[in-house]
């Protein structure tokens, strides 16, 4: 192994000098900040590359006097980050050009070297690359010692250095070095002192400040708990405060905040530069109102404070998504530190960046952090609640209009369609993103790439465009082959198509990769629980309960406690038919007796009928957490499985107006109130309801109350129907028959056609098992009507589920003679084609509606 030391430079290819003395160099690591990489040219200023010209010239003719004029020439060029970037290019010359020379000029050379190292850093000795350069240069000459300190001062500044830790080994270790001459050993010893006081020098600052800088908006829900966690972390907090409506600047000010106040322009980068202005502190950290600072991590980030040889920190931000019982999570790099300099300030509507201005060419300038950031913004509820994805695609394509196209547009526009399920604009965006990556700079320097082609083909796979979404992710494994979500996605590609023994296959080898790398946005969990529920899945298509279960409970260990995980292996048990015992012998005496724990496997109970076993957690969560507005709802749902009428509404008008679950509180509230019969006291909730509910849904719940009255209830318009037919099915499930023959003449007053009535009627009764009633509902739209692809798919279902199987197939056969394109009308042809051609035995292996 060589254990000579290595200088990390930026001059391309790797070289090596011969003899004793011979110094191999690396090309710099390259971190990147999510900026566009320039030219030559456009990195340095004239000023810059004529210096550095310069001192090349001195280097070739080992003249110190010019060499050392040019470094200090270095202090007059434009600050912050000119001087250091031609000092840093000047030793990087010198080493360079070690390459080149014959053994005897060496000596002169690296004495050179260390006079010119000590000299670039005297403006200032805490730069972590140019003390390892010195370092190198010391350990040329054979002084170990004197290099041993500058590769520690490297390290005391940056512990993650790619190089400073093996040259300290190799400094440590013996070698045999050539004699050299008593005039360099001499200057070398003299040397030696000034370089011991610039590495005791290299300390990190004390004393700085830190500005938290905010910009907010109707956010006292989710303030409190932001700046609760931010106010021992910073020593100055400011808050530009867009225009709330609500207790949001009361809040800020009661955390010792600034609040200014500023008139929304349209611009989050308006904003932004606002509250940045105002700070006074050294450095700038932004978080948004629903990001929370992991409050161990707090003297990790007051730390970061004294790092002055950098000039942006990237703090690690776990994004939780879907809803709050899922507990998916989104884990990436995020720039959200930085010092406070005039030049740095943000640009765009949307997704306002700052990094533009950071110095792309010093990577180094730059640092990844393990300090936590937990962002709650893309959870579910939240975003329906502000309707943030419809928001965030306006200020998009008005930024759209404003500026020149580019991929990093396209690409938010197409994740952002993505999040409100519009597949066809993202797909359009995500594709445009794709093909424009080489024209703005490439995959390696646009830090969203990886997560583009996780995006495209997720959508791609959404649209069951398989060979696309696989051409897709087989172009972004090339470039990026340790990225564990685009072989997750993969293998979700491979299960829809059905070839299960290769989905199987990438499961595993996501479990054999583990999380992907810090430095992608990657979906928590690919590399671990939900690989394993993946496999859990697979094994359910193929019937394998035995492994299904296994990887459940497996994905429950893994994802310690995940949500995702619990529900989901609390899922399985019950979908084998285990009890609620069972459930909690095998789930809930593994995991930690949490709220939260109770909460999911209470869904699994109650979605796979256990609705006391249910309710009795729902109660609890309850009973811990009076605020839990979506265990109130659940609980409620619980209640009125059960028929407890009374008790589901008092639970459920227990719900705050202003909950992300009001609207579900409402409506099990008024489905209570009027399942009873109770027509007064559902008048009075009606009336409270107005302020959440929409009309078509407030329609539904008069017209029931009309009835109760024996009042006609008038027409229903049609978006009526879709929350009508929930609680006719809702009122079949407890078996209220006569409640819901007394509703279902509301479903003649939707203002729907015909033929929907009868077949939307008739999916309930198929649903809940009446299937005369639901085969009577189809028959008459076909009568009245003339058959239709629906119509025949339901006749289908209904003779198969009373053991008809040729009659089946004779329907399935003609909805695709009428629709011969239709996936269903194929898919259910397909399926029960193969089971006639099976026989009865496989019919009763699968007696599930196909």
């Amino acid at each position: 192994m060589d254990d000579r030391p290595v200088a990390a430079l930026k001059i391309g290819a790797p070289l090596a000098t011969p003899g004793a003395m011979g110094l191999r160099l690396t090309p710099s690591r390259d971190q990147g900040c999510g900026v566009r990489q320039r030219s030559a040219a456009q990195r340095a200023p004239s000023a810059t590359a004529v210096l550095v010209q310069r001192a090349a010239t001195a280097w070739r003719a080992l003249d110190r006097r010019a060499l050392l004029e040019c470094l200090r020439e270095a202090d007059q060029l434009e600050p912050p980050h000119e001087p250091y970037r031609a000092r840093k290019a000047m030793l990087e010359g010198g080493l360079a050009l070690a390459g080149q020379l014959e053994p005897r000029r060496l000596e002169r050379l690296y004495l050179l070297l260390c006079e010119a190292a000590l000299t670039a850093l005297e403006p200032e000795p805490r730069e972590p690359e140019l003390l390892n350069y010195a370092g190198v240069a010391f350990y040329e000459l054979a002084a170990r010692d004197v290099a041993g300190t500058l590769f520690e001062a490297t390290l005391r500044l940056d512990p993650a250095h790619p190089d400073a830790r093996r040259n300290l080994q190799a400094a440590r270790s013996r070698r045999r070095v050539p004699p050299l001459a008593a005039a360099t050993v001499a200057t070398v010893k003299r040397l030696g002192g000034r370089a011991r006081e610039l590495a005791a020098a290299a300390q990190p600052v004390s004393g700085l400040r830190l500005s938290l800088c905010m910009i907010v908006r109707d956010e006292e829900e989710m303030l409190p708990r932001c700046l609760a966690a931010a106010r021992e972390a910073v020593d100055e907090i400011v808050v530009v405060d867009t225009g709330s409506r609500d207790r949001t600047r009361e809040i800020a000010r009661d955390f010792g905040a600034r609040v200014i106040d500023f008139a929304w322009t349209g611009s989050f980068a308006d904003a932004r530069n606002v509250s940045v202005d105002a700070a006074t502190g050294d450095w700038i950290l932004f978080l948004d109102a629903d990001e929370v600072l992991v409050a161990d991590d707090i003297p990790k980030l007051r730390a970061l404070t004294g790092r002055t040889w950098r000039e942006a920190f990237q703090l690690v931000e776990t994004s939780y998504t879907g809803e709050l019982e899922h507990g998916t999570a989104v884990t990436h790099s995020a720039l959200r530190m930085f010092r406070n300099r005039p030049i740095y300030r943000f640009r765009g509507r949307l997704h306002e960046q700052f990094a533009w201005a950071l110095p792309a060419s010093l990577p180094e300038r730059i640092e990844q952090t393990d300090v936590r950031v937990e962002h709650f913004g893309y959870l579910g509820v939240v975003r329906d609640a502000r309707d943030k994805a419809r928001r965030n695609i306006e200020l998009l394509l008005r930024q759209a209009e404003e500026s020149q196209a580019n991929s990093f547009l396209d690409f938010n526009l197409g994740s952002e369609y993505l999040a409100i399920g519009d597949l066809a604009g993202a797909v359009r965006h995500l594709r445009r993103a794709r093909a424009n990556i080489d024209r703005d700079g490439g995959p390696r320097v646009l830090q969203f790439v990886p997560t583009l082609y996780v995006r495209l083909a997720l959508t791609l796979r959404q649209l069951r465009a398989f060979d696309e979404a696989i051409e897709v992710l087989e172009e972004g494994a090339r470039l990026f082959p340790d990225l564990t979500d685009l072989v997750f996605e993969r293998a979700w590609v491979e299960a829809e198509r059905g070839r299960l023994e290769e989905a199987e296959r990438l499961f595993e080898r996501c479990l054999e990769m583990g999380e992907a790398p810090s430095r992608y946005t990657s979906m928590r969990g690919c590399g671990s629980h939900l690989a394993r529920i993946g496999l859990a899945e697979i094994a359910t298509k193929r019937g394998d309960t035995e492994a299904a279960e296994r990887h459940a409970l497996l994905a429950l260990e893994e994802g310690l406690a995940h949500p995702a995980a619990v529900l989901f292996a609390a899922s399985v048990l019950v979908r084998r038919g285990a009890s609620a015992e069972e459930v909690t012998e095998r789930v809930e005496r593994r995991l930690a007796a949490t709220p939260t724990n109770a909460f999911l496997v209470g869904i699994a109970l109650y979605e796979g009928g256990h609705v006391a076993a249910a309710e009795e957690r729902f109660r609890k969560v309850c009973a811990l957490q009076p605020g839990n507005d979506r265990a109130r709802v659940a609980h409620g749902e619980a209640l009125l499985s059960m028929k407890r009428w009374a008790d589901a509404a008092a639970t459920c008008a227990g719900v705050p107006d202003d909950s992300p679950v009001a609207e579900a509180a409402r409506r099990c509230e008024l489905f209570a109130r009027l399942a009873a019969g109770d027509a007064d006291t559902a008048t009075a909730a009606l009336e409270r309801a107005r302020a959440v509910l929409d009309a078509a849904e407030l329609a539904v719940f008069e017209g029931w109350r009309d009835r109760l009255k024996g009042r006609d209830p008038g027409l229903l318009p049609a978006a009526s129907a879709a929350l009508l037919c929930q609680c006719l099915e809702a009122l079949l499930r407890v078996e209220e028959i006569d409640t819901f023959a007394q509703l279902v003449p509301l479903l003649e007053r939707c203002t729907i056609a015909a033929r929907e009535r009868r077949e939307l009627l008739a999916g309930i009764y198929l649903r809940r098992g009446f299937l005369d009633s639901a085969a009577e509902e189809w028959i008459a739209a076909c009568h009245e009507h003339g058959p239709d692809p629906d119509a025949l798919i339901g006749l289908a279902q209904v003779a198969y589920a009373k053991g008809m199987l040729d009659d089946a197939l004779v329907f399935a056969e003609e909805a695709r003679q009428r629709a011969p394109t239709d996936a269903r009308c194929i898919h259910l042809h397909q399926h029960l084609a193969r089971l006639a051609g099976a026989g009865s035995d496989e019919m009763a292996a699968h007696p599930e509606r196909p």
